[in-house]
């Protein structure tokens, strides 16, 4: 059986550790609503703009639309 080397070897994922304190931060908001926290409630625990979501909305052909 192999072990992992101790000390200064553990990598660190950025966007894991950020996904994790979002996951965290929408939990305590959830734990303390009364009722389901709504859509906008989510975005802002979130941090989630309607700008944002513009900006990245993928741009919709003619052929799509309909």
């Amino acid at each position: 059986m192999r072990v992992a080397p101790v000390g200064g070897t553990a990598v660190q994922d950025h966007v894991a550790l950020a996904e994790i304190e979002l996951c965290g931060e929408l939990i305590i908001a959830a734990s303390a609503a009364k009722d389901r926290l709504s859509m906008e409630s989510i975005d802002a625990v979130l941090r989630v703009s309607k700008e944002h979501d513009r900006a990245t909305a993928p741009v919709r052909s003619a052929a799509t639309a309909r």
